[in-house]
C-alpha cells in the first residue's frame, strides 16, 4: 500500500506529465520544486518526488543548482525509440492477432470506422482519438500487460515529438489506410501479415531515412500513431 506523501507525488507527477505531453509545458520550460509545491498545495517533498519521477521518464532533465527543465529526446534518442516503438507495436499486433476474441475483434472494427469517419470529416483531432483507441484495443487484445506499459512509456517519452503527427497533409488519410491493413490481417488471423502491417504504419519514412537521421543527429524523424 502507497504511503500518501507518495500518493501526492504520484498525482503531482500525473499532473505534469500531462502538461509536458500535451504541450502546455514546452521545451525548455523550467520546473521550480517550490512553485510546484504552491501550485498542487503539498510540501516540497511530494514535488522534489514527482521531479524525480518525471527525470526518470525522460521527459526533464535535472542538474544541480539549475533545477528541472523540460526536456525533448535528441534526434539519436528518438529514432532509438522508435526503432525499439517499430517492434513493441509489431509484437503486441502479432499477439492480439492470435487471441483477440470475437468482441475485441468487432471493436477494432468499430475503432477502425470510428477513424474512417475522422478523415471524411477531415479531423485531426477525432482520427487522433479513434487512433489511440485501435491502437488500444490490440494492446488489450494482445493478453501482456508488460509489453502494454513498455509500449505506453515509449509513447510518453516520445509524445512532444510525435504530438504534431497528424498536422502533416494527408497524414490521416495514409494512416486510415494502413490501418485498414491491418485490420484486414487481424481479422485474417494472419499474424505475419499483421506483424508487417503494424511495422509499415508506425515506420514513416522508412528505415533509410531513420538510419540517415542516426547517423548525422540530425532532427526531424517521426513515427505514426
Amino acid at each position: 500500500m502507497s504511503s500518501p506523501r507518495r500518493s501526492l507525488a504520484d498525482k503531482v507527477f500525473a499532473e505534469l506529465e500531462q502538461d509536458i505531453l500535451k504541450g502546455r509545458l514546452k521545451a525548455g520550460s523550467r520546473l521550480d520544486e517550490a512553485l510546484i509545491a504552491e501550485r498542487f498545495a503539498v510540501s516540497r517533498t511530494p514535488a522534489r518526488e514527482a521531479l524525480r519521477l518525471l527525470d526518470h521518464a525522460g521527459l526533464v532533465r535535472r542538474a544541480p543548482r539549475q533545477g528541472a527543465v523540460v526536456r525533448v529526446p535528441s534526434a539519436r534518442e528518438y529514432v532509438a525509440m522508435a526503432e525499439i516503438l517499430v517492434e513493441l507495436e509489431a509484437l503486441a499486433t502479432r499477439l492480439a492477432t492470435r487471441r483477440m476474441s470475437i468482441a475485441e475483434r468487432e471493436a477494432l472494427s468499430a475503432a477502425y470506422a470510428e477513424g474512417e469517419a475522422a478523415v471524411r470529416a477531415d479531423s485531426r483531432t477525432d482520427y487522433a482519438e479513434a487512433n489511440a483507441h485501435f491502437h488500444a484495443v490490440l494492446y488489450a487484445g494482445s493478453r501482456n500487460d508488460i509489453l502494454t506499459e513498455q509500449i505506453r512509456t515509449m509513447r510518453r517519452r516520445m509524445g512532444s515529438l510525435r504530438s504534431n503527427t497528424f498536422d502533416h497533409p494527408g497524414r490521416i488519410a495514409v494512416s486510415c489506410a494502413e490501418h485498414a491493413r491491418v485490420l484486414q490481417a487481424v481479422l485474417a488471423g494472419d499474424e505475419d501479415a499483421a506483424h508487417q502491417a503494424m511495422r509499415e504504419h508506425i515506420t514513416v519514412g522508412g528505415t533509410v531515412y531513420a538510419d540517415l537521421i542516426a547517423s548525422l543527429g540530425e532532427p526531424g524523424a517521426t513515427t505514426s500513431g
